[in-house]
């Protein structure tokens, strides 16, 4: 039995904080202790009861990492696990999650600690430097924080790009998928929501942030000319609908907000769309082929062209191209598609990315 703390900024609706609640999940099953130390006191999703959870501060967390906050935020970290150990939680693997945490982590005194990370570097960095000199200079220097870390990548694409690239000077990279566990993901799917529409329609799934391209999904839809809807499954449903409303498209538009569920949305849609920038993996694409729902994607950095191999590649279209994204999206309307033999489905089960976890202790 190994015990084990997963750190990370918050527990709000995002792709990292959910494949760290289904890993715990899963380390737990197999007899670790696992405990969740969020930054932010925020929190979306519904945690398992067996899942401690722990919030370091008792507020959204946002300028902790900040220089003159960072101190004495360490500090506090560094006591939260101090007493971890105290009453005798002696701590075997830090699992760190999203900028704050690395930051904190990175300049602190715990260890063993692998830092994960989610995304394209490259790709943030070009977004954030659209932000303005400051909040390029804050993020470039959360990544060289990570120099001389021992690094976990969810997809081979990043571990390239960090690799090939010369902004980490990493002391180990691996990577390492992130866990799915199909069959919690098909139950519920077949879980009955009264709310999910009878009417044919397609499905996105993203927080409203400029990664996603919601413009180029919904300029997109505005020319697919099959009858069809599109539900937007997203933490900003208003904001959206001022969004469809530019491109014309309101009328055509299913705005539920986030749900805690999303299989059974997903499993009922005729296909999902991912019109993303860059992902680290794209999650959603294997939640979707888990239930038999047919799915569209940019080919972005990274994750969707390991994903969707051999026959599900012609539906990868370059990023940033309304049309050949509409054009996807009719094809894969008109076509059947045996899903349940995608090559994907067989390197992302929980059990084996526990155990790739697990491995790290022997490192």
């Amino acid at each position: 039995m190994k015990n084990i703390i997963i750190v990370i900024d918050g527990l709000t609706g995002g792709g990292a904080e959910r494949v760290m609640i289904s890993l715990a999940t899963e380390l737990i099953a197999q007899g670790n202790n696992v405990t969740i130390l969020s930054l932010s006191n925020r929190c979306d999703y519904i945690i398992p009861q067996n899942i401690p959870v722990h919030y370091l501060f008792a507020h959204k967390a946002s300028k902790v990492d900040r220089f003159w906050q960072k101190k004495s935020s360490i500090t506090k970290l560094e006591a939260w696990f101090k007493e971890e150990q105290q009453h005798g939680n002696n701590v075997d693997l830090i699992l760190s999650n999203l900028d704050k945490s690395n930051n904190l982590l990175a300049q602190s005194k715990l260890k063993p600690v692998f830092y994960i990370v989610h995304n394209s570097v490259e790709e943030e960095l070009t977004r954030q430097k659209k932000l303005g000199f400051l909040a390029y200079w804050y993020l470039l220097k959360s990544k060289k924080h990570l120099s001389g870390k021992n690094l976990i990548t969810v997809s081979k694409g990043i571990e390239q790009e960090i690799s090939q690239g010369n902004i980490i000077s990493h002391k180990s990279i691996r990577t390492i998928y992130n866990p799915f566990d199909i069959k919690d993901i098909q139950q519920k799917a077949a879980i009955k929501n009264p709310d999910i529409p009878t009417e044919p329609y397609i499905i996105h799934i993203g927080r409203l942030a400029k990664q996603k391209r919601h413009d180029i999904l919904l300029s997109a839809l505005a020319q697919v000319k099959t009858d069809i809807k599109l539900v937007l499954l997203c933490n900003k449903p208003g904001k959206a609908f001022k969004l469809a409303e530019k491109y014309g498209v309101s009328h055509r538009v299913i705005l539920p907000g986030f749900q805690n569920n999303p299989y059974n949305w997903i499993k009922h849609a005729k296909a999902l769309v991912l019109s993303s920038d860059y992902e680290g993996f794209g999650n959603v694409l294997l939640e979707a082929i888990a239930v038999n729902t047919k799915v569209v994607s940019t080919d972005c950095p990274h994750g969707p062209n390991e994903i969707l191999t051999n026959d599900l590649s012609q539906f990868l279209v370059p990023r940033r191209d309304p049309i050949k994204l509409a054009d996807a999206i009719e094809r894969v309307l008109s076509c059947e598609i045996n899903l349940t033999q995608a090559d994907i489905l067989s390197k992302i089960s929980a059990n084996k990315i526990t155990q790739q976890y697990l491995a790290l202790l022997d490192k």
